[in-house]
């Protein structure tokens, strides 16, 4: 073998420079099953997938766990992980995402493991999608257009059908590809003839004509999610007339926010650990120990990079969140980056706020899923979030404590009053049990006397009854 001259050998650095660029294996994300004969029906399998990640920046470890997000996301779409590789660049190729030569080398790997779909863990423009297919020759699909999917496998109302349908819409929007003029439905002017000029043409494509279609059935959507938004504001309007607090349980997904509404309730709202569980918002009542009645609401799970089309499209189930009276946000405390996740959910939420122009909510950190959790683990999560609290759904350890801080928050706004009731107005009395704690009731000829301990919203609507 012939030796290159000295000059023309790679230094260490390069040799060092190229191998932190190149297509890196990360192990344990397969969800390939060794034993073929464990599944039933093998051949109805869905998508066998490689996923692809670029490192821009940030740790080695945050840039796995980025991935074994995405393998998590690929398995809750259904689909089985052969590879999962990652390249370390200062920024995605304009091009083909990967660069030329790494894109080689993926097609190369997707051959060899019998791949027929590659998922990259970013949102890629509609020429970095193309031109990465025609090198791969396998389907290409971006951590957008998966966790779309994954809201279209999991969305049950017609309002969140409605919503998801608009979000993919707008996001295939720029992505529709067309094919030359092979893709003509109508010649352009006259047809037949020279139809004057500048109008001899292949008239309206196939690609134009869905664009349009598309364009169409967005706006029907829209108007049709806006009536669906005024029928659910009604409904709000209507608690809230009930001076019932609003409980709003928030956090990133799979954190286990279904889980604590289920163990502070007692109701069934679906668990399932999996991402995106949960997409349309449940409410369910509870009551606390000293009477107080409050209602919960279970919403979306965020996540990271979460599809700026989900952001727009689920508004609705946001604005939950933007009108309660306390946001329990809830943190995967076994998770190796809480604090990214927390990040990631209060962005969200303030350009929520931000472009319904209100205040933020007081927040409740709850950190949860602390049976998974070391001692030493939890001793550095309790320094770092020193008012936050801890508990476990699944073993329901912390939840009396969770439920005296919600209690000990919602009384903040109470006041001490007396009330002197007409005979007529026995509904007062029984919304006030509900709604309140009734220290003692008297009666005499004029109707009945009670002292209580109210939240102050509930005092305002009775001010006029108020002894003086």
């Amino acid at each position: 073998m012939t030796e290159l001259p000295m000059t023309e050998r790679p230094t260490t650095g390069e040799l060092q420079l190229d191998d932190r660029a190149s297509l890196q294996r990360i192990e344990g994300l397969s969800t390939e099953l060794d034993d073929v004969t464990e599944v039933e029906n093998r051949q109805l399998r869905l998508e066998r997938v490689v996923l692809v990640g670029v490192w821009t920046s940030s740790s080695a470890v945050a840039a796995e766990a980025s991935m074994a997000e995405l393998s998590a996301l690929a398995e809750t779409a259904g689909s089985h992980v052969l590879e999962a590789l990652i390249q370390r660049r200062d920024r995605p190729d304009p091009a083909t995402y990967l660069g030329s030569g790494k894109a080689r080398e993926l097609h190369d790997i997707v051959v060899d493991v019998g791949a027929d779909t590659v998922i990259c863990d970013g949102e890629l423009t509609p020429a970095q999608l193309t031109a990465l297919e025609r090198v791969v020759k396998v389907k290409v699909i971006d951590r957008t257009a998966l966790i779309l999917d994954i809201f279209a496998q999991h969305a049950t109302s017609r309002e969140g059908k409605a919503q998801v349908s608009l979000a993919q819409m707008e996001y295939m929007l720029p992505r529709l590809r067309g094919w030359g003029e092979s893709m003509s439905r109508q010649a352009g002017g006259r047809a037949g003839s020279n139809g004057g000029v500048g109008l001899r043409g292949p008239g309206e494509t196939k690609i134009e004509t869905d664009r349009r279609r598309i364009r169409e059935r967005m706006a029907k959507l829209r108007r049709e999610i806006r009536g669906m938004k005024t029928a659910r504001e009604v409904k709000r309007a209507g608690r809230r007339r009930g001076s019932v607090p609003a409980l709003t349980v928030v956090g990133y997904t799979n954190a286990g926010k279904s889980s604590l509404v289920n163990a502070m309730t007692g109701s069934g709202v679906l668990v399932q650990d999996a991402l995106f569980a949960t997409l349309d918002p449940t409410t369910r009542r509870a009551r606390l120990r000293d009477g107080h009645e409050v209602v919960f609401t279970d919403t979306v799970g965020f996540v990271r990079h979460l599809p700026t089309q989900l952001v727009e499209a689920f508004r609705s189930t946001l604005e939950e969140a933007v009108d309660a009276d306390l946001l329990i946000h809830v943190v995967d405390g076994a998770d190796a980056f809480p604090g990214e996740q927390i990040s990631a959910v209060r962005k969200v939420l303030a350009d929520v706020l931000a472009d319904e122009n209100l205040p933020a909510p007081p927040e409740m950190l709850v950190v949860n899923k602390i049976d998974a959790i070391d001692a030493t683990r939890m001793t550095a999560l309790r320094g770092e979030y020193p008012e936050a609290q801890f508990v476990s759904a699944r073993s329901g350890e912390g939840i009396d404590a969770l439920f005296d801080a919600i209690t000990e928050f919602l009384a903040r706004d109470d006041v001490d009053a007396v009330l002197h009731i007409p005979f007529d107005r026995g509904e007062v009395i029984a919304r006030l049990h509900e709604q309140a704690h009734v220290h003692s009731i008297d009666h005499d000829e004029n109707g009945t006397r009670v002292e209580v301990r109210m939240p102050s919203s509930l005092a305002a609507e009775y001010r006029e009854l108020m002894a003086d």
